[in-house]
């Protein structure tokens, strides 16, 4: 029996987690969940799986729910050390962390302290902190399984065979709703638009930043830290039809790729049960009706996120946690109408072009270029507002 806590458990990936949960009962037990502001679905989960602990955003939801389920045996916290708690507590042995976003980072690097087994989602953990993390991974004897249905591929593409040998990485990517979209009308897509993704059902900022191809350049990075991978040996190729998740090519040109279905229970049943692989009840790929398989270079004119994101990492040190917070802060202000979607490379750019880049020796150098970021990209939203 593994004991989980589930990160993000009203998210995406969190409902799936709980879904392989709930299939296989006899293999896995709910320790402690942990979610933003979904208060109504957390309460159903906690009826459902009763876990010990659980974690919401702020005070006055955390009190509500203690009203709802005063007769439920569970502890109710909120706050950063709220998910701190539900990441490391003492009965749990595997931490699936799937909140989006920077606010991951702290409460998995607690667990990973605390010597907890990460399953890995938030790929802001290793983007902001990459060497924080690994480092602290390695010195406390954790493993990370990834979860990205990308990472899992390339996981599984490697296993068996020596790094040296590994010529490149290829991540493979939809191309998201504009692939054939001319270039000139991108400044006038929707957000309705930007989020109707032709393969995948993900959360908002995900699909945004599918649409952007930053969720590419994000996984670049993430790839390079996870992997112990140069990031020159780690590309992008736009696959339409979403069949290949992603490929490893070996110096004697042999490439092996990970094949399936579009979704995510296949990545997360096997990050929860690695190194077995679980009988899912879920359709199987079908090659035949698929059809053609096909595989595009992506664009640097349609895609100036992905690019941003190898300027930050060739940077390095605080800079791609820079990069991180003034996308999030780029998506956000896109969804709620504030910029046009060709906006948010602008104005991430001139946010990168501002930050004097510093040493990210610790978690808190990181933290603070976060937060410097946001509030910088703000800054200049304010200032476009009053021009």
């Amino acid at each position: 029996m593994k004991r989980l806590a589930i990160l993000g458990s009203t998210g995406s990936i969190g409902v799936n987690a709980l879904d392989i949960i709930r299939q296989f009962p006899e293999r896995f037990e709910v320790i402690s969940l942990s979610a933003g502001l979904n208060g109504e679905l957390l309460r159903k989960q906690v009826l459902e799986f009763r876990p010990k602990i659980v974690s919401v955003l702020y005070r006055e939801l955390a009190d509500s729910l203690k009203r709802d389920l005063a007769s439920v045996p569970v502890e109710i916290v909120h706050g950063i050390e709220g998910l701190i708690r539900v990441a490391t507590h003492p009965e749990v042995d595997q931490v699936v962390s799937a909140i989006v976003g920077a606010v991951g980072l702290i409460p998995t690097l607690s667990a990973i302290k605390t010597r907890k087994e990460i399953a890995l989602a938030n790929k802001e953990s290793l983007v902001m902190a990459g060497k924080i993390v690994m480092e602290e991974a390695r010195r406390n004897h954790v493993r990370i399984l990834p979860i990205d249905s990308e990472h899992s591929a390339l996981f599984q593409s490697l296993l068996g065979h020596r790094k040296e040998e590994v010529e490149r990485l290829i991540l493979t990517a939809s191309g998201g709703p504009f692939l054939h979209l001319p270039t000139a009308r991108l400044r006038d897509v929707t957000v309705e638009d930007a989020l109707n993704h032709p393969n995948w059902e993900m959360g908002k900022k995900v699909t945004i930043d599918s649409a952007s191809l930053m969720n590419k350049g994000l996984e670049v990075i993430e790839a390079h830290w996870l992997f112990d991978i140069p990031v020159e040996k780690v590309s992008i190729q736009i696959h339409p039809q979403s069949v290949v998740h992603s490929m490893v090519e070996y110096r004697d040109g042999s490439m092996i790729a990970q094949m399936g279905i579009t979704d995510m229970r296949v990545p997360i049943s096997y990050a929860l049960s690695f190194p077995e692989r679980l009988p899912l009840r879920l359709p199987r790929l079908d090659l035949p009706k698929k059809g053609a398989l096909t595989f595009i270079a992506p664009d640097p004119d349609r895609y100036p996120c992905l690019k941003l994101a190898y300027q930050s990492i060739g940077l390095g040190e605080t800079m791609p946690a820079v990069l991180n917070g003034a996308n999030e802060i780029a998506v956000n202000a896109f969804l709620e109408g504030s910029i046009k979607f060709t906006d948010i490379p602008i104005l991430i750019q001139k946010v990168m072009e501002d930050h004097d880049l510093r040493p990210a020796s610790s978690i808190e150098d990181v933290l603070k270029a976060d937060h410097w970021a946001r509030e910088r990209a703000k800054t200049i939203l304010e200032r476009s507002k009053g021009g």
